[in-house]
């Protein structure tokens, strides 16, 4: 994900001198295409090409570089073969030719293009069959498309930002024009492709809440967190405050997104196999366990010693966020372990939340979540594949489970486990299924009273749209992105806010240095050590694109407990003082955390200190 800000630039480069342009340089619009001669989507597209240059005229330069199909053989000799018409004319001619001869390039076409332009002793042939110079330019737009992320043909970059929408002349000409809605999306696009983004929009809202919080305007953000919102239905009502609403219902959908993660990882991830989930296991563990123990070490009885599950957890979205800044500074494994060690704590932090921090039981709401939950099994066993009947039942069991005393957001761990999942998809039928599917209704758009598909061509592709994903990984797909980039900043937003001038300092000193002892020196000792006690004992493998020294860095950066912290922490903390001024520690000690951890990583030299 790193890699998109970087590719985005080099595809907004255009060379004069090598690349294939239309068009004149002071054009505003530049449009490049990743393409290949034997794409059948390339060479339909190139109508579209025609007609945009139409519309723009000297308004839009056009580029087009080779991506020959991979494992194509005619793909790549058509595009040595265009290479060799060294000047800038007989190259488009011989481009316009291989894109339209036939339907589908043929032998004939090499050879019928390379006899009508006089390529055959156009340079010095090679033993591939095309002059070195050729393939040299080949290969260079092939090294080109490899560091701008291009994984498919056609790929087109519209003033050097990649374009997502589909190939047709309206689409891409509303791009072109930059229209405002087009302008957006893109910029959300790569925003949420930029790795550090999500734990940049939660700091962001963090460092808005502190603002507010500590402004003219706090007693006015205070009590419009404290308003109460609710539905009324035959005299009875169901009302919570904005903050309940937030931290009890829209934090659901982040627990959603974390069984969605652990069910993943469990099963086709990072923790399916013994070996491959040993390190991150144990590392995790030792993760939680140390922490708590020096918290109760320090506060080992009274009003502050139920708090101990605060320095426990570990916030992904900043220690991912700081490792994606560094780049290759640290190995992709580094970023994986990470990730699944988190998971881990994650399963810890909810058996932690539903065991010791929920409220008094009422069975009889509990019973009705267990109702709802053996309904979810049973859907799940009758293989029932639309999600729709799921979150009503969802929803079902989050008020029940609120209402039990469990915290709600548990409703939506248990409502991930039951989301179903299935076997990957037959590509090659599904395929060939929408194939036939399109070019019969390509052969009917010529019919008279048509304008558009059919209604049950339409649904058989919707049919075959569903199967490309199993439920589970397209709620994760979707759900993900609503959490990181709007639950978890509201979240923050609603929470995070603190007055560094109020009493929170005085009288909970030992409150604080517990918590950022526990996060700041607990997290790294306890996931280092135990990651170590596992590799002597042989349960656990460590991977050598690592050291031990990165991993040491990696387990500073765990100590980063930002959002499951303040979580645990509103449970524990009843009183406001309590509250805040556990929160100024968490914010200390993931500081403390985060700068450990950078300058570990940044000194580390992965490949001599194994």
């Amino acid at each position: 994900m790193v890699q998109t800000g970087r590719a985005t630039w080099l595809s907004a480069r255009v060379d004069e001198a090598s690349d294939h342009i239309l068009g004149p340089p002071t054009a505003d619009i530049t449009l490049v295409e990743y393409g290949s001669y034997a794409c059948s989507h390339c060479r339909a597209a190139t109508d579209s090409i025609a007609g945009l240059r139409d519309e723009f005229g000297s308004r839009l330069r056009y580029v087009f570089r080779n991506r020959p199909l991979p494992d194509v053989d005619i793909a790549r000799r058509a595009a040595d073969l265009a290479e060799r018409a060294t000047d800038p004319d007989r190259f488009w001619k011989v481009h316009v030719a291989l894109m339209t001869r036939s339907p589908k390039l043929t032998e004939d076409d090499l050879q019928a293009v390379a006899r009508d332009f006089a390529l055959e002793d156009e340079a010095p042939a090679d033993p591939a069959g095309g002059s070195e110079q050729a393939r040299a330019r080949v290969d260079a737009d092939i090294a080109s498309a490899g560091a701008s992320g291009v994984l498919m043909t056609p790929t087109f970059f519209v003033n050097g930002r990649r374009y997502e929408g589909v190939w047709d002349s309206a689409a891409l000409a509303e791009a072109l024009h930059g229209s405002l809605s087009h302008r957006v999306r893109s910029a959300a696009l790569e925003f949420a492709r930029w790795a550090p983004s999500a734990g940049l929009l939660l700091l962001i809202a963090t460092v808005i809440a502190v603002i507010l919080t500590n402004s003219p305007a706090a007693a006015g953000f205070a009590r419009f967190w404290s308003q109460t919102l609710g539905i009324t239905f035959a005299g009875r009502a169901f009302e919570l405050p904005l903050l309940q609403w937030v931290n009890d219902g829209l934090l659901t959908v982040f627990f959603l997104v974390v069984g969605l993660e652990i069910k993943r990882e469990f099963t086709v991830g990072y923790l399916a196999t013994r070996r491959s989930a040993a390190l991150p296991i144990a590392a995790a563990l030792g993760g939680m366990v140390v922490p708590a123990l020096l918290y109760r070490l320090v506060l080992p009885a009274g009003p502050w010693a139920h708090g101990w599950g605060v320095p426990m957890a570990t916030d992904t979205a900043f220690a991912v966020a700081i490792i994606a800044v560094m780049g290759r500074r640290v190995p992709i494994e580094l970023r994986v372990f990470l990730t699944a060690a988190a998971i881990v704590d994650d399963i810890g932090a909810i058996v932690v939340v539903a065991l010791f921090y929920s409220q008094a039981l009422h069975l009889w709401a509990l019973a009705g979540a267990v109702i709802a939950t053996g309904l979810l099994a049973l859907l799940n066993r009758g293989n029932v594949y639309r999600v729709t009947p799921y979150l009503v039942l969802g929803l079902v069991l989050w008020a029940c489970v609120h209402e039990g005393g469990l915290h709600a957001t548990l409703a939506g761990v248990i409502l991930a486990l039951f989301i179903p999942t299935r076997q990957p998809p037959n590509l090659a039928a599904l395929t060939a299924q929408a194939n036939a599917i399109l070019a019969i209704e390509a052969r009917r758009s010529t019919e008279v009273l048509r304008h558009g598909p059919s209604t049950p061509a339409m649904e058989a592709l919707d049919a075959i749209h569903d199967r490309l994903e199993s439920p589970a990984d397209r709620m994760l797909r979707t759900v993900s992105l609503r959490s990181n980039y709007v639950v978890l900043p509201v979240f923050a937003l609603a929470n995070a806010g603190v007055a560094l001038g109020s009493t929170a300092f005085t009288g909970h000193g030992s409150l604080m240095f517990a918590i950022v002892l526990g996060l700041a020196v607990g997290k790294p000792i306890g996931l280092l050590s135990a990651a170590a006690l596992a590799v002597r004992l042989g349960i656990a493998v460590k991977p050598d694109e690592y050291s031990w020294r990165q991993l040491a860095g990696a387990g500073a950066l765990a100590g980063i407990g930002f959002t499951m912290s303040l979580f645990i922490a509103g449970q524990a903390f009843a009183d406001p003082g309590d509250f805040a001024a556990a929160k100024i520690a968490v914010f200390a000690a993931s500081v403390i955390a985060a700068g450990l951890g950078s300058v570990i990583l940044w000194s580390a030299n992965g490949a001599t200190e194994r």
